[in-house]
C-alpha cells in the first residue's frame, strides 16, 4: 500500500489551493464572498418538498475567509496566502497559520477547494 501525500512528509503550507470549477460564488458588499451551493440528491429533494428547504444554500464567508477565497488561485501556496492575510489583517489574524489550516480543512471537507 502506498502512503498518502501527508504521510510522505508533505508540508501543508506548500499546498496550492484553488477554487473548484462549477461552484458559483459572488462578492457582496464590503468584499464579503457568498458561495451558492445547490442541494442535490434524493434526501435533499425530499427535504425541499416536505420541509420547504431551499434548493440553493448561500454560505457567507467572514472577512478573513472572503479575502482568502478571492486570492485562492491554485498558484499561491498557503504560506504565500498567509503573508497576504498578515499584511491585510495584521495581528487580528493571529494565530494565522492555525486558522488557515483549519479553514482549509473545513473547505476540503465540503469539497470547496481543489488542490493544485
Amino acid at each position: 500500500m502506498g502512503k498518502s501525500k501527508k504521510q510522505k512528509g508533505e508540508n501543508y503550507l506548500e499546498r496550492r489551493p484553488g477554487r473548484p470549477e462549477g461552484l458559483p460564488w459572488h462578492i457582496e458588499k464590503e468584499n464579503t464572498v457568498t458561495l451558492d451551493v445547490e442541494n442535490r440528491g434524493f434526501m435533499n429533494r425530499v427535504a425541499q418538498k416536505l420541509f420547504r428547504k431551499p434548493k440553493v444554500s448561500h454560505i457567507h464567508l467572514d472577512p478573513l475567509g472572503s479575502f482568502v477565497w478571492i486570492h485562492m488561485d491554485g498558484v499561491m501556496d498557503i504560506a504565500e496566502l498567509g503573508k497576504l492575510v498578515k499584511a491585510e489583517f495584521g495581528e487580528s489574524a493571529e494565530p494565522l497559520y492555525e486558522r488557515l489550516a483549519k479553514y482549509f480543512q473545513i473547505l476540503d471537507s465540503y469539497s470547496f477547494v481543489e488542490w493544485k
